[in-house]
């Protein structure tokens, strides 16, 4: 059974602001016809890339955050409709096929109070029953060889992205997440704190990379739990990069891919690393959006690289003259990753012709 709410026609629409001498991504970009099921929208279209939405806090409200999650996915579509269609991608080769269906677990969830024993296994519980329906849509997804672009939502969301997809490939997969936070926290009940450590332990999960994790945020009983991992956790930190500069940028993400690119892996985005963007847990000292940028499309652009995922971002914790900027910076990333990907694929189309050229001499 469906638990999607669709992105149609009218919705494209409704977002997308036409002008006379433009093509925005909104004139393009496809949706799934009315009248098929899922599976076989996605076996038809030709679209690469797959995009959903996760609008919760549910996991965030769980993991004692402030909520606000839940408005990053409208404001990321109002951003991506409007982007220009041009030659640098053409839209047509993404998919919006909507946005999980959380209206009652939001609705569940408010007023309940995760200091209170019995109101945070309620919590909880909403979150496992969103854990099944996101493994649930990356699953039928990738099955169908396509790359999910997923916007959410708090990072529990991870657990799903990463069960989902090695569902769909049939062993487990890695994953690189450039965050404040390793959310590796104990199995205490689903929050947006462990989604890698329960993927880790139901063996959804091989490899793990934490990138610029911030040294006054890294609990000892985490670090004693990544110490028993036999290596199959590492990170580097925040600091070690920006701060003493004991380790360069670009060096880190290369380590960080020879540590994961012997699998599929996700690439997972928490908007809390990045300065001064309006998140669940925003930080006035962080990586700049650039960095981000080059991050997604320095990961994006390896074979290996099977979703995005960008996560934690809440608009609504913004003033309200900056509030789209949020959505914003979700649209550079979303298409940074895009274009990574395509830039992948056109490589491998020049050197497969150049090969067939080669060998007639």
């Amino acid at each position: 059974m469906e638990n999607i709410v669709r992105f149609t026609e009218n919705s494209l629409l409704k977002y997308t602001a036409e002008r006379s001498g433009e093509i925005k991504y909104g004139e393009r970009i496809q949706v799934l016809p009315p009248g098929i099921t899922i599976e076989e929208g996605l076996a038809a279209t030709d679209a690469e890339f797959v995009l959903l939405g996760i609008p919760e806090d549910v996991g965030v409200r769980a993991n004692y955050g402030r909520p606000g999650t839940a408005t990053a996915w409208e404001g990321a579509l109002k951003s991506i409709v409007n982007l220009q269609h041009n030659k640098f991608f053409k839209a047509g080769r993404l998919l919006i096929l909507g946005c999980v269906d959380t209206a009652e677990a939001l609705q569940q969830a408010e007023g309940l109070d995760p200091n209170e024993k019995a109101d945070r296994k309620k919590l909880s519980a909403l979150v496992e029953q969103l854990d099944k329906e996101v493994s649930h849509i990356i699953t039928l997804i990738v099955r169908a060889k396509k790359t999910p672009i997923i916007i959410g939502g708090g990072h529990n969301n991870a657990y799903g992205n990463i069960k989902g997809t090695a569902l769909a490939k049939g062993r487990p997969v890695n994953a690189v997440n450039f965050d404040a936070h390793t959310d590796f926290r104990l199995l205490e009940g689903r929050h947006s704190g462990n989604g890698f450590s329960y993927a880790y332990e139901e063996g959804f999960l091989r490899k793990y990379f934490i990138f610029g994790l911030h040294e006054n945020y890294c609990g000892k009983g985490v670090m004693e739990t990544i110490k028993k991992t036999e290596g199959r956790v590492k990170y580097n930190t925040y600091e070690q990069i920006a701060v003493t500069r004991e380790k360069g940028f670009t060096a880190e993400m290369h380590n960080a891919l020879e540590f994961i690119n012997d699998e599929r892996y996700g690439v997972e985005l928490d908007l809390d690393a990045i300065v001064n963007v309006a998140s669940s847990a925003m930080t006035p000292s962080g990586f700049s959006a650039e960095r981000a940028r080059q991050f997604v499309y320095f990961f994006g652009k390896q074979k290996n690289a099977a979703y995005l995922h960008i996560c934690e971002g809440a608009p609504s914790l913004d003033n309200a003259a900056n509030s789209h900027l949020t959505g914003k910076l979700i649209a550079y990333l979303v298409t940074d990753f895009m274009k990574a990907k395509t830039s992948l694929v056109n490589n491998a189309a020049i050197t497969d012709e150049s090969a067939k050229n080669s060998a007639k001499y």
